[in-house]
């Protein structure tokens, strides 16, 4: 009975998610028609969404139950941190999940690498599974730290795994790839991406590979460095589908052209479980993603369950500590969107007035990308405020010139209306970003102790309150040269603690619901 219920379920879910990919390439799908085929499940950019794991694991066991397929199980990236679970235990505790869920391949993201690189490597392998990545190499080392990919049997099939980073992360998280004094350690090969890539995926195919899925952590937006997943497909040869991950887009299926004009799948789930990907091979041998959304999927694993409910339960004991209340939502995320990478936001301007208010500076700037989620009306708990800023971010002092404000400002705003994690929040600024031309004006800096505002000087001299991230490439390195005055022992989830509790009295005020103009953008 139960073997029939899970065969019903897992055809419907499959039809009410196919119709896209089907209509766009001709690749009719007949449910009765499955026999034992081969279905690889996916995800990407989890992000400590601990929650999800027990209904991808129990997909995963209805599947099998239903005895229609051969299933496998990969990460596109992005699950180490991102959360409470990650930030309290450095990844420990999302990787107590993941090691029991059954991977067959994982690759890296760029977050993987926010607690170190002597961290994850301390993580990894606990996960009881292939790590596969082409372009993470010790500097000067021509040898990858990782292999490439990974050939799994799937029934007849042998289909081969391979893994890349996007390199964008030698920027976003600098810290990682660069001593203090600006020494390299590691590389992620931006000009060589694309080459190493292919001749992964022609080892691959020498070896007998039937297939080849890129496990790629690249996004599809077009980026400084070139590589994205759309490139890369263009690009290559021998791919078959690509799961993609890092912009934490809603992809069910897009299709590229690759280098020989054939079209090539790709995918993205979104984030934090939104979706649970399926890939499907057909039997002609064509992939065919779909998405499964949390709604759509009623099914769980027990041991999974259980692991979650214990974790959750110490992360309440550890972060259940009341810091105030807030009557509204205080928002950064909405869905698989990132508006506080994209526009002045009420909580940005929140973090950015503790940073300011903690140092005593003249300015705060917080980067977008580092608020990582957003705190709901009610009680604020010491979890929420971890949960809103989860890496080990230390707040330091610079002093910046005019110039090197503006400067920083003009680059971190470029992209918009486009999302970007070095998009500003601020306090103590007012400007204007002009989306057309791609310029910032009316550049103000407030009065200290006043409400009042006065044009910027090129020439003059200002204190900003920011976390290290500025110190090790954040926002375009446009501060990296900057005068430090002061690098604390302060993590800047604690300077938002603080703020909450002391100078706020533990209650949100009402300028907080709504922006305050402090940024202003026009289509110019």
């Amino acid at each position: 009975m139960m073997k029939r219920f899970c065969y019903v379920a897992i055809a419907t879910i499959t039809l009410s998610v196919l119709s896209s990919c089907e209509t766009d390439n001709n690749h009719a799908f007949d449910p009765n028609d499955i026999k034992k085929s081969v279905v690889i499940l996916y995800e990407n950019d989890v992000h400590c969404g601990i929650d999800g794991y027990t209904q991808m694991r129990g997909l995963r066991d209805a599947i099998v139950r239903s005895d229609t397929s051969v299933v496998g199980m990969v990460s596109a990236g992005d699950f180490l941190q991102g959360d409470l679970a990650g930030a309290i235990s450095q990844g420990k505790y999302v990787v107590d999940i993941m090691k029991n869920m059954g991977y067959d391949a994982v690759t890296l993201g760029n977050h993987e690498f926010d607690y170190g690189v002597p961290r994850m490597q301390e993580l990894l392998p606990q996960i009881n599974t292939n790590v596969v990545c082409v372009n993470l190499t010790k500097y000067g080392d021509p040898t990858p730290m990782y292999p490439g990919y990974v050939i799994k049997q799937y029934g007849k099939k042998r289909i081969a795994f391979v893994g890349i980073c996007t390199p964008e992360t030698m920027r976003s998280e600098a810290y990682s790839f660069f001593e203090k004094d600006g020494t390299q350690i590691y590389d992620l090969h931006t000009d060589e991406c694309f080459t190493m890539v292919q001749e992964a995926v022609d080892k691959a195919r020498k070896e007998g590979a039937d297939h080849v899925v890129l496990l790629s952590h690249l996004g599809e937006a077009t980026s400084e460095t070139g590589v994205d997943s759309h490139t890369m497909i263009a690009k290559t040869r021998g791919i078959d589908a690509v799961l993609d991950g890092h912009t934490h887009s809603v992809i069910p299926c897009d299709w590229v052209e690759n280098l020989d004009g054939e079209k090539i799948p790709v995918t993205q789930t979104g984030t934090k479980f939104a979706n649970v990907g399926k890939l499907w091979l057909s039997p002609e041998g064509k992939f065919i993603p779909m998405l499964v959304s949390k709604d759509e999927n009623p099914f769980v694993n027990d041991a999974i369950t259980a692991t979650t409910d214990s974790i959750k339960t110490l992360l309440q004991k550890l972060a259940g500590k009341e810091i105030g209340t807030t009557a509204f939502d205080l928002i950064a995320i909405v869905g698989s969107s990132w508006p506080v990478r994209v526009k002045e936001m009420p909580l940005g301007n929140l973090v950015a007035d503790a940073y300011r208010a903690k140092m005593d500076t003249q300015i705060g700037i917080a980067n977008g990308g580092g608020l990582r989620s957003s705190i709901k009306a009610g009680i604020i708990t010491l979890g929420d405020v971890i949960a809103v800023q989860p890496n080990d971010n230390n707040m330091i002092i610079l002093e910046v010139t005019g110039t090197e404000l503006l400067t920083m400002l003009s680059k971190c705003t470029a992209k918009c209306p486009e999302a970007d994690g070095s998009f500003p929040q601020v306090s103590g600024l007012k400007f204007t970003i002009h989306t057309a031309s791609h310029k910032v004006t009316d550049v103000m800096v407030q009065d200290k102790g006043a409400d009042t505002y006065q044009p910027i000087d090129p020439n003059g001299k200002y204190t900003v309150a920011t976390i290290d991230y500025a110190l090790s490439g954040g926002f375009y390195r446009t501060l990296q040269n900057c005068k430090l005055m002061s690098l604390t022992d302060v993590f800047s989830r604690d300077a938002l603690a603080e703020y909450l509790a002391t100078n706020l009295k533990g209650v949100v005020p009402d300028k907080y619901k709504d922006v305050e103009g402090r940024i202003t953008i026009v289509n110019d």
